[in-house]
């Protein structure tokens, strides 16, 4: 089966190989009809299949202030909620352990600040690569946005979370 963007790319290159006249004007209506279809699903995914694809991100807003955690994998979120906030998050040195939301709560000068350990974000988050599309939506809910970096990386790395943050209109 072919992905929704090779679909799309099929709708858009048999358009353009169409003629435009009055036999073709049905053809060429029922093709911007499924290209708009198509990408609208692009942008909110259906939820056919997957059952449980948003377990975990649904989390209770609790505290006076959200501050989202967000950064690639295996960049310290988890362990920095673990310091912060003394609650569990799974630590490992391989990528991807935080496969769902993890709360925690900070108190901070009479403040109870709830800490979101979200799971990293890849490069394509925003097209969707890696649950990308959850993990950024949550971070939406969020007050106050925390990019974790690691810092043996280059600088680039926070310019690429700010593009795929950007692709959601957070700034």
């Amino acid at each position: 089966m072919a992905t929704v963007m090779q679909k799309i790319k099929d709708i858009e290159d048999e358009m353009a190989r169409t003629q435009k006249n009055k036999a073709t004007a049905h053809h060429l209506g029922l093709l911007k009809a499924k290209l708009a279809k198509l990408r609208r699903e692009l942008l909110t995914p259906s939820s056919k299949g997957g059952g449980g694809a948003g377990e975990g991100f649904d989390v209770t807003k609790s505290g006076d202030a959200r501050v989202g955690l967000v950064g690639f994998p295996s960049v310290g979120k988890s362990t920095l909620l673990n310091k912060l906030t003394g609650t569990f998050s799974e630590v490992a040195s391989y990528e991807f352990t935080t496969l769902t939301c993890i709360p925690g709560v900070i108190m901070y000068r009479g403040a109870k600040i709830q800490l979101l350990d979200l799971p990293g974000i890849i490069e394509g988050a925003k097209d969707g690569k890696g649950r990308g599309r959850q993990v950024i939506s949550t971070a939406r809910t969020c007050n106050c946005i925390l990019i974790v970096l690691d810092a043996i990386k280059p600088i680039t790395h926070k310019r690429l979370i700010e593009k795929e943050l950007e692709g959601f209109g957070i700034r």
